[in-house]
C-alpha cells in the first residue's frame, strides 16, 4: 500500500472507531494543513482536533511503534488537539490506535531529537540536523496509557 493509501486508511479508521462509540466524526479534506479529523460529544458541546499519523505493518517491521514527523510538530500543540498514531495490520486484524495530546508529542520529538543531535554517529562524527523527528512509543507505561485511550479526548459527557 502507497503512504498516501496509508494515511487515508488510518484516518479512516480513526473516524470509525469514533462513531462506533458514539461520537460525531469528521475526516477533513486531504488539503487541511494539520487536522485530519473534527471529533465532537454527540450533543456537540466538546470537540477536538485530531492529527492521524499511521504506520503499516512493512513499516513497523523496520521501527516498532514509530512513527514520522516534521520539525513543525514540535511547536504544533494545544489542550484540543491530539494525535492517533495508528498501527495498521495485514489482513482483517483491527488497528491499534495510540492516543497522546498533542503537548506530549511535541516535548517528546524535542527532546528526542536534541538527545539524538548530542549522540555522535557510530564513527564518532557529529549528527547533522534534519527537519525529520521520530515519536516512538517503547515505553511499556506510556504503551498502556495511550493505547485505546479514547477518554483521553475528553469527549465523554460528566455522569456517564
Amino acid at each position: 500500500m502507497s503512504n498516501a493509501l496509508t494515511g487515508i486508511a488510518g484516518a479512516y479508521f480513526v473516524a470509525a472507531e469514533l462513531s462506533q462509540r458514539g461520537y460525531i466524526a469528521t475526516v477533513t479534506s486531504r488539503n487541511t494543513e494539520g487536522i485530519d479529523i473534527l471529533a465532537s460529544s454527540l450533543d456537540g458541546s466538546k470537540t477536538v482536533s485530531i492529527q492521524v499519523k499511521t504506520s503499516a505493518a512493512k513499516q513497523r517491521e523496520r521501527f516498532s511503534r514509530s512513527w514520522i514527523l516534521a520539525k513543525k510538530h514540535e511547536g504544533i500543540f494545544s489542550p484540543k488537539l491530539f494525535y492517533v498514531f495508528v498501527d495498521l495490520y495485514e489482513g482483517n486484524q483491527k488497528p491499534d490506535f495510540y492516543v497522546v495530546p498533542s503537548k506530549a508529542v511535541a516535548d517528546y520529538i524535542r527532546k528526542a531529537h536534541q538527545k539524538w543531535l548530542n549522540n555522535p554517529t557510530k564513527t564518532g562524527k557529529t549528527r547533522k540536523d534534519s527537519d525529520m523527528r521520530l515519536y516512538e512509543i517503547w515505553d511499556e507505561s506510556e504503551a498502556k496509557k495511550s493505547l485505546n485511550n479514547w477518554a483521553r479526548l475528553g469527549l465523554d459527557q460528566e455522569g456517564k
